[in-house]
């Protein structure tokens, strides 16, 4: 799960450049009511996924990665906790169809931006109210791996992130990405289908836009949340990080027990995404991003609890 971008308020209209400064590649916005320039996003260069810059060297740049409530896991069903309170206090959200604006190659992935004003997830393992941010995917090279999580061992094709701030306690995603229960994930898997994902296929759509690192593309579509969460609300829950540096122990999790479907077809268009700048290409099959996921990390003594009946 990538740290996301400083929040941003609707503007009627907007103009786009982009600076590199160093090691990271920023994306300003012009609003051109004001001229104020908001960055937006920032896209490092000093991490990757592969055997250079991949997960095993991550500690060595971000302290954190080497923390003790670090994230994925691999599930042990063997060691959940069924909790009866989750039970009583369902998990409820509440997305409208066109909270989406913006879908970005960050280099590491596609991320979808979101106006989160009118978003909403409460209940379950939360206290609060969290706004929606982003959402984005993992996914491998092959569609026996791909998914962050796991579970007893086994591993998905895929993994959706949904990634909501606490807006109760705290003013801003920045504010409480630095905070224990700052951040709330869902985490859906994915698995192979025969058919097309239509609402899947509504950002697939624009891939072919945002296959370079650091393009983007208007979000124009409307989606429905609802097809791209599992039908059953029963889940696994606990307490971890962003799974993509600077690694921040700010998320309480939330992994739904039953997988969406995707088209093999849908996520070889998902592979087809770089890791590198359009200027920075030379062979045509140079930095295709076949792979973007974290390898499990030890639950060691957190606590793993599950809402509904054991797999």
């Amino acid at each position: 799960m990538p740290p996301s971008r400083t929040r941003l308020k609707r503007p009627a209209t907007r103009q786009i450049r982009e600076t590199v400064c160093g090691d990271t590649r920023s994306r300003l916005v012009a609003l051109e009511s004001t001229g104020e320039l908001l960055e937006i996003n920032t896209m490092s260069l000093d991490w990757g996924y592969t055997d250079d810059n991949g997960p095993s060297t991550w500690a060595e740049k971000y302290p954190l990665a080497a923390g003790a409530r670090q994230s994925p896991v691999d599930i042990d069903t063997s060691k959940a906790t069924s909790d009866n309170s989750l039970v009583d206090r369902e998990i409820d959200w509440s997305y409208p169809s066109n909270c989406s604006y913006r879908i970005v190659n960050t280099g590491y992935g596609w991320r979808v931006d979101t106006y989160g004003d009118d978003t909403a997830l409460s209940g379950g393992p939360l206290s609060e109210v969290y706004k929606l941010e982003q959402f984005h995917c993992h996914w491998g090279a092959t569609n026996d791996e791909g998914s962050e999580h796991t579970v007893d061992g086994k591993s998905y094709a895929a993994e959706l992130h949904l990634v909501h701030w606490n807006s109760e306690k705290y003013s801003s995603f920045k504010e409480a990405a630095s905070q224990p229960d700052g951040l709330a994930v869902l985490g859906v898997f994915m698995e192979i289908g025969n058919a097309d994902n239509a609402e899947l296929e509504k950002i697939i759509s624009l891939i072919p836009k945002i296959i370079h690192k650091g393009q983007d593309s208007q979000a124009s579509f409307d989606l429905d949340f609802g097809s791209l969460l599992p039908e059953s609300k029963h889940y696994w829950t606990y307490l971890g990080s962003l799974t993509t540096p600077p690694c921040n122990e700010c998320v309480i999790w939330t992994v739904f027990k039953e997988p969406i479907t995707i088209s093999e077809r849908q996520l070889e268009v998902f592979r087809s995404l770089k890791s590198v700048g359009e200027e920075d290409a030379i062979e045509p099959e140079e930095g295709k991003l076949v792979k973007n996921y974290r390898p499990p990390l030890p639950l060691g003594n957190r606590v793993l609890r599950e809402c509904g009946p054991s797999i």
